[in-house]
């Protein structure tokens, strides 16, 4: 596997926290595989232990040679052996991919030099293998240099590309297309160039053996001109070749039965305990201790993908109610703002926290009653899966994974147990207030409600499922023809 971030070495996003775990449940599987990222200046300054191999990796960037160093570490509670990749001129700074002012200018040679030195590591140390798969745009290079620069060698290897998100393609204007190395006959409207520009997730695209997506739903979304951001038509093209597989959830991290960061462990038989752990969050983070007011989490990137426009524009209503909401995340700056101007009026009722700070993520999954996650688009949605493990009751919006993993509480759901939450379908503040309206109707039917929470708690979203289906696909790659 090769990716930009791995969990718990590099992270920004969901992508770390998938290809940090998968890979350890394939492998259990009976499947072997390695891990490939680069060596970033957060991961040298941190206390993981890293051993350098003596060999070295040379690829030109255009026309300028390129030289890495290899080093080798084990993904954390797992044989899974995972190789970084050490080039100090590009990865050796503080992000890893760009700054509060944009993203760094040399992402397209930083991430062309990734591609082209996996395919050389493999070389370099004759590791075997049937598959390479790779995960968004920044190994996206990959596919195509296996049947291009790289075809000789990689005869009979297949590859996988996994989009975790459409939205974030690699665009890069067109004169970088020469630091690929790749022939300029590959910039054209088939394969890599996009309205003039190059287009790395565009080219994984058209040249992987198979494509997957991080669910079902949003495999088909993509395909249509509202999710699919411009390459709906190439995803159709290629819809006999794409894959919706749900990604799965860690339940040695995200378990309160075990986890330590968290004030009480308790499962579907202590839920006495669930009610503790609010009590705690409640004294943290400064709002009035009371296990009646019901309490609302937030937590994720403040942006309008994941609804903050339709959460700002019903919150100072919502607070008029008899609730308390906790949000956690960073995000826009104007939404900070804003977040910042209801808190002013709100501050007994809303504890905003303008930050990352894991602890405080798991506490809010174990403490808060409801978890809202009213997203513009969703490929898969990881948040909503912790909520359903940590009995806290998702309000999400029918889009990609959220439509995939949450039944809405209706008659017949909740006659055949099988609600797990509260959906809505309309993007707007209105459907959002709707839906919550919804949950706290039910919250006052203290019979119902758990009974609710503990249909969430019973659900199996673990990664061994998610590992299945793709250690089939790779037995259908590569099963002789």
């Amino acid at each position: 596997m090769a990716s930009s971030e791995v969990a718990p070495f590099a992270k920004t996003g969901g992508l770390a926290d998938v290809v940090g775990a998968l890979p350890k449940y394939i492998y259990e599987k009976g499947i072997d595989v390695s891990v490939v990222l680069p060596l970033y200046k957060k991961i040298k300054d941190s206390d993981f232990p890293l051993r350098r191999l003596s060999n070295t990796l040379r690829v030109f960037v255009g026309e300028q040679p390129m030289v890495g160093n290899i080093f080798t570490s084990n993904l954390p509670n797992s044989n899974v052996t995972v190789y970084f990749v050490e080039m100090d001129y590009y990865y050796n700074r503080d992000a890893l991919y760009g700054t509060a002012l944009g993203d760094y200018r040399d992402n397209c040679e930083r991430f062309t030099f990734f591609c082209k030195v996996v395919l050389e590591l493999v070389k370099e140390l004759k590791l075997k293998f049937d598959i390479i798969h790779c995960h968004d745009w920044q190994s996206a290079l990959i596919p195509i240099y296996m049947r291009t620069l790289y075809s000789q060698y990689f005869q009979g290897v297949k590859s996988v590309f996994t989009v975790h998100n459409l939205a974030y393609q690699g665009l890069f204007w067109h004169w970088d297309m020469p630091l690929t190395g790749l022939d300029w006959r590959y910039f054209n409207w088939k394969e890599l160039e996009f309205y003039g520009k190059v287009n790395f997730l565009k080219g994984g695209l058209v040249f992987a053996d198979a494509i997957t997506t991080v669910s079902k739903t949003y495999a088909k979304e993509i395909q249509t001109e509202e999710y699919g951001c411009g390459l709906e038509g190439v995803l159709r093209e290629r819809k006999d070749n794409l894959y919706g597989i749900i990604n799965g959830i860690d339940y040695n991290e995200w378990n309160p039965e075990i986890d330590k960061l968290i004030s009480h462990n308790y499962n579907v038989d202590t839920l006495v305990n669930k009610e503790k752990c609010k009590l705690h969050l409640q004294k943290k983070i400064g709002l009035p201790v009371d296990a009646n007011i019901p309490l609302i989490g937030i937590i994720g990137r403040l942006a309008e993908q994941k609804g903050i426009d339709i959460i700002v524009d019903i919150l100072p209503r919502l607070l008029n109610n008899n609730i308390q909401v906790v949000i956690l995340g960073t995000g826009d700056i104007r939404y900070h703002n804003m977040l910042e101007n209801v808190w002013k009026s709100y501050s007994n009722k809303l504890s905003l926290n303008l930050t990352f700070d894991n602890r405080l993520a798991h506490e809010i999954e174990a403490g808060a009653d409801i978890f809202l996650m009213p997203s513009r688009f969703e490929p898969c949605g990881l948040n909503q899966l912790y909520s359903l493990r940590y009995g806290t009751v998702p309000v999400v919006r029918t889009t990609g994974g959220l439509a995939d993993t949450i039944i809405d509480y209706t008659d017949e759901t909740s006659n055949n147990r099988t609600a797990t939450g509260f959906t809505f379908n309309n993007y707007n503040g209105e459907a959002l207030y709707n839906a919550i309206e919804r949950a706290l109707k039910l919250y006052k039917d203290k019979v119902k409600w758990r009974g609710l929470l503990k249909n969430g708690m019973k659900q199996d979203w673990s990664w061994s499922n998610s590992a299945q289906e793709y250690v089939e696909l790779y037995k259908q790659l590569v099963k002789p023809s």
